[in-house]
């Protein structure tokens, strides 16, 4: 196959491939589109596409298909031919700058939330030129947005793209007021780290909860955990490496910049970190990245579990997500620069991303709830649901000092006037320091933790970035009437850092007194589980702020509100009919036919010796016939619970019946029959164990 330099992006229809296949005018029109959003000649979009074709069917492609990422979190496709009939009976190859730049599934079965009729069901996608085609298998992928027939956005792609053109325009606005004319955009860039698990199939296919939930939903305690943390960037078993190999070479074809691999903190578990990019190709590669993870798993005999806690009682997965912006040039505003005005500008966007996080802390937990991560949150293996910032004490001194207009006790005592002396450096190692916050600042960007493994990392951003370009339009409004810029300039930051220097927290996120204080003491907000979160994103300053941005309309928001709470209440209710279902049909029967075992050893052994007590015996069967008691009352309640569902009124108080009743009843379940597991002969037990599943991949 060649060495990587050689391969990488092979499967890619980059900007390498379109130099080589397009004429120059044809490129540099794309190009213009793509850089500046200008709109796209259909004669131009006819020699893309015949490009784009000839490209695709020399790699061996035969179809493609307009590459979309619904209201389902994952992605969608449909793929049709190159082919059509020639006049003597064969075929030819053909594609279209129309069939390039639209398309139309049917679509019909998608998540909409009330956007679309049943007589309007059919829905658009539309050709995303920033973010290259690619070919998987024998199919070309054109990255799409996608619409209703009235243009709602019934995707995660549309209002990411729309949020990043938010964030630019305000970001440029303050670049403008600095003296920089010369950049034409802002781009925010991602680079999501995802954790996961591999466990063999076989084991896998034994599982019926891991099959329908993607998580286990009953297990005993294994003897030995994650407690050494001997796992934690351990030797890579020979399996997983090469499991890896494969992984990093798939990846690597189509593009996609993975660069770190390690063993995580939990046993089977591993992680994957790509070198960040412009946070719309990121969204995509991320997509395509979990995709392939569990595609080359099971080339290999593996299962990869992206659900965000598929074993209890050691750490889940999360997937951070590294965010920073940047100038078409190239200039991270989020790096300390080396003039008084750089300097000045740095602050002003760090002021920027506080005052959004603490504005809208809602929307950042709305972004990352899930039926999932709720049981991640705050498990001290991830960040608590309260969102707050970490900044470290060198930074965090160099706020303090402008806010009380002392002089920074750093390397020298400086008077912190903006836009006169020079502010400290400081070195990245230093501001890192606390795995336990949230958002975290990482030197020249900030760290989201809260993400579960297997969301889509558009959600998240859209609401950073929305709630970012909201900071910056606020300043800019300002800082553009100002009589003294300077002036006005310095009493902004030092106003935001003291209106909201209570999001910030440098300490134990895991700490109980934490959460004590930030709920009561600083008055931030604690969303526990999803329908704690999810009926403020309707909330009118969200609404408010999101719609005049352009990255949403009402109609969407409410749409979105309703899709993610049916997401969770349906996610749950599987769960518990799944759970139903074991413990009726295979656990209970399991533990019935080992307690009469244990009963029959205990006759015989009492017709042998008729003095026998047979103590351990009867006491064992007491206990385990309790246990199958216990496990069928369990059972018949959890489906009483499921029962009542159908009184709620609307999908709000579904989602609350299924918090505050369902997910109870599925604990206590679950203790009855992880209980029943410590007693029961192994091979009597129909599943097989954590310690099998945890430590089975060798």
């Amino acid at each position: 196959m060649g060495t990587v330099t050689e391969y990488f992006g092979s499967m890619v229809f980059d900007d390498r491939v379109m130099k080589a296949t397009l004429t120059a005018e044809v490129y540099a029109s794309l190009k213009k589109t793509i850089d500046e959003g200008t709109e796209l000649d259909i004669g131009v979009a006819n020699a893309v596409a015949t490009a784009m074709k000839d490209w695709a069917v020399s790699k061996g492609a035969t179809h493609f298909t307009h590459w979309f990422q619904p209201l389902t979190g994952i992605t969608a496709e449909k793929h049709d031919s190159f082919i059509s009939p020639s006049p003597d009976g064969g075929v030819i190859m053909e594609f279209s700058g129309k069939e390039l730049i639209k398309g139309e599934p049917d679509a019909s079965s998608f998540p909409n939330g009330g956007l679309r009729a049943t007589f309007e069901a059919r829905g658009y996608t539309a050709w995303d030129p920033t973010s290259y085609a690619f070919i998987k298998g024998k199919t070309l992928c054109i990255p799409t947005a996608f619409c209703s027939y009235g243009g709602h956005a019934l995707d995660k792609k549309t209002p990411l793209l729309r949020s990043m053109e938010a964030l630019s325009k305000q970001a440029i606005r303050i670049l403008r007021l600095f003296g920089n004319d010369a950049a034409k955009c802002v781009r925010s860039s991602v680079g999501p780290e995802q954790e996961y698990f591999l466990i063999t199939k076989e084991m896998y296919d034994l599982r019926p909860d891991l099959r329908f939930t993607g998580r286990t939903l009953f297990g005993a305690k294994p003897p030995k955990g994650q407690e050494m943390d001997d796992h934690y960037f351990g030797v890579i078993k020979p399996r997983v490496e090469a499991y890896m190999e494969e992984l990093n070479k798939e990846l690597w074809k189509l593009g996609i910049l993975a660069k770190t691999e390690h063993n995580e903190v939990a046993p089977a578990q591993h992680e994957l970190a790509p070198i960040y990019t412009t946070t719309n190709i990121a969204t995509d590669h991320n997509q395509l990245t979990m995709e392939i993870m569990q595609k080359v798993a099971a080339r290999h005999g593996l299962v990869c579990l992206l659900h965000e806690k598929p074993f209890a009682g050691v750490n889940g997965s999360g997937k951070h997500n590294n965010w920073s912006i940047a100038t078409d040039a190239g200039q991270n505003l989020l790096s300390p620069g080396e003039t008084p005005y750089e300097n000045a500008q740095f602050l002003l966007f760090l002021c920027a991303v506080i005052k959004a996080v603490d504005d809208y802390q809602d929307l950042l937990r709305i972004a990352v709830a899930t039926a999932g991560n709720d049981h991640r949150l705050g498990a001290n293996e991830a960040p608590p649901a309260v969102v707050s910032i970490f900044l470290g004490d060198e930074l965090n001194a160099v706020l303090e000092a402008i806010e009380t207009g002392t002089p920074y006790q750093g390397a020298e005592k400086t008077q912190m006037k903006l836009g006169v002396d020079v502010l400290p450096k400081f070195n990245r190692d230093t501001t890192d320091r606390n795995r336990t916050s949230p958002f975290a600042f990482t030197g020249n960007k900030f760290e989201f933790r809260m993400l579960g493994s297997s969301n889509s990392i558009a959600c998240a951003n859209i609401m950073l970035n929305s709630a970012v370009a909201e900071s910056l339009k606020i300043y800019a409004d300002r800082l553009e009437g100002a009589e003294d810029f300077e002036t006005a300039l310095h009493a902004m930051i030092r106003k935001t850092i003291k209106d909201h220097k209570h999001i910030i927290f440098n300490g134990n996120g895991y700490d109980d007194g934490w959460i004590k204080e930030a709920t009561e003491k600083r008055g931030l907000l604690n969303y526990r589980t999803t329908p704690d979160c999810m009926p403020h994103l309707l909330d009118e300053k969200n609404v408010r702020m999101l719609t005049s941005h352009g990255v949403y309309s009402e109609a969407e928001l409410q749409s979105r509100c309703e899709i993610m709470l049916q997401n969770y209440c349906k996610t749950v209710v599987i769960e518990a009919n799944t759970m139903v279902a074991m413990a009726k049909t295979q656990i209970a029967p399991a533990v019935e036919a080992y307690t009469a075992e244990v009963a029959k050893a205990a006759s015989v052994k009492k017709a042998l010796d008729s003095s026998l007590a047979c103590s351990y015996e009867t006491g064992l069967v007491r206990r385990l016939s309790a246990l199958t008691d216990r496990i069928a009352v369990k059972a018949e309640e959890l489906e009483d619970a499921l029962l009542f569902l159908d009184r709620a009124e609307d999908i709000v108080v579904e989602s609350e019946m299924i918090r505050d009743t369902v997910l109870t009843k599925m604990g206590e379940l679950r203790i009855a029959c992880d209980e029943a597991e410590t007693l029961t002969a192994k091979q009597y037990w129909p599943y097989p164990s954590y310690a099998d599943l945890l430590f089975g991949v060798q």
